[in-house]
């Protein structure tokens, strides 16, 4: 029988903060799904449960390969650990990460009713991007590609793939509204590698923080804010005028402010502005649904 501490452990693994980044994905493409009157709450539903699911896998496996090479230390900066401060078994962790993985899977065969069998081969992309992000012979977030592999996995085959499993057609337009989410989501792996610099550096792990330095990836995140805001302008015509110009302008001072707040902090204290990264995401693909069904 698990614990309370234990449970605790297996609920930081999970890194609640992150999750948002996956439900954000599925409602900017079911506000862009309902602009063009193909929404569908079932597939979309599914799609939801699917993301969340892949989205706790790669964040276990993420644990459990950086404790097993030997990447992560005990009492870092970021969130703990529970692998490497003894709380959680390594064994453990690696059987959740499959089992976990077994579970999207399984949830992405069901979206087969809705899509045909050209999932099959989009699954097992993503299942093997779950854990190339971490492991494998050139895992993704040692070698500074962590942030494309947030704008692939959580912008634009997530929002693609749910707007075309409600019936919509692929194109530009959400193309552009995937990578938008993709570019706000990898403003969230920005944050936690800008927190865990120092550490990383110290263990060999090339994040973009440590190649290009703090100041730069300040930089980059407002240039993301700025450019996911302004790519989905095709969008925005579906919407009344003072609504669009809402959701943008406001999205676009927060990541800014959170950029400035940035260069104040240090380690733990940048732990907030990765929740707050997160949630203005999830705040924006919120807005964008709520104004697409009260134009």
């Amino acid at each position: 029988m698990m614990t309370k501490k234990k449970i605790k452990c297996w609920i930081e693994a999970m890194r609640l903060r992150t999750l948002p980044v996956s439900v954000a994905g599925v409602f900017m493409a079911c506000g862009c799904a309902a602009a063009n009157n193909t929404f569908r709450l079932l597939p979309a539903a599914l799609c939801l449960l699917f993301a969340i699911l892949a989205q706790i896998s790669s964040n276990f496996a993420n644990e459990y390969y950086d404790f097993a090479d030997g990447l992560d230390k005990k009492g870092r900066e970021g969130p703990r650990r529970g692998v490497t401060e003894g709380d959680i078994s390594p064994r453990a962790m690696l059987a959740a990460t499959y089992i976990v993985l077994g579970l999207a899977c399984a949830v992405g065969l069901s979206l087969l009713l809705f899509g045909g069998w050209w999932l099959i081969p989009a699954g097992i992309f993503i299942a093997l991007g779950v854990v190339a992000y971490s492991a494998g012979p050139y895992p993704l977030s040692r070698h500074g590609l962590g942030e494309v592999a947030v704008i692939l996995f959580f912008g634009l085959i997530p929002v693609c793939c749910t707007y075309v499993l409600q019936g919509g057609q692929f194109g530009w337009p959400i193309a552009m509204a995937g990578l938008s989410a993709g570019l706000m989501g990898a403003n969230v792996l920005i944050i936690n590698n800008y927190r865990d610099m120092d550490d990383d550096k110290a263990v060999g792990k090339k994040t973009l923080a440590v190649i290009f330095g703090r100041k730069s990836m300040r930089w980059i995140y407002r240039c993301n804010a700025l450019a996911a805001a302004l790519l989905m302008s095709e969008w925005y015509k579906t919407v009344s005028e003072t609504a669009a110009i809402i959701i943008a302008a406001v999205y676009c001072v927060i990541a800014f402010s959170i950029a400035d707040q940035m260069k104040r902090r240090k380690g733990r204290q940048l732990n907030p502005l990765l929740g707050a990264t997160s949630m203005t995401m999830f705040a924006f693909s919120l807005a964008w649904c709520v104004a697409v069904a009260c134009p």
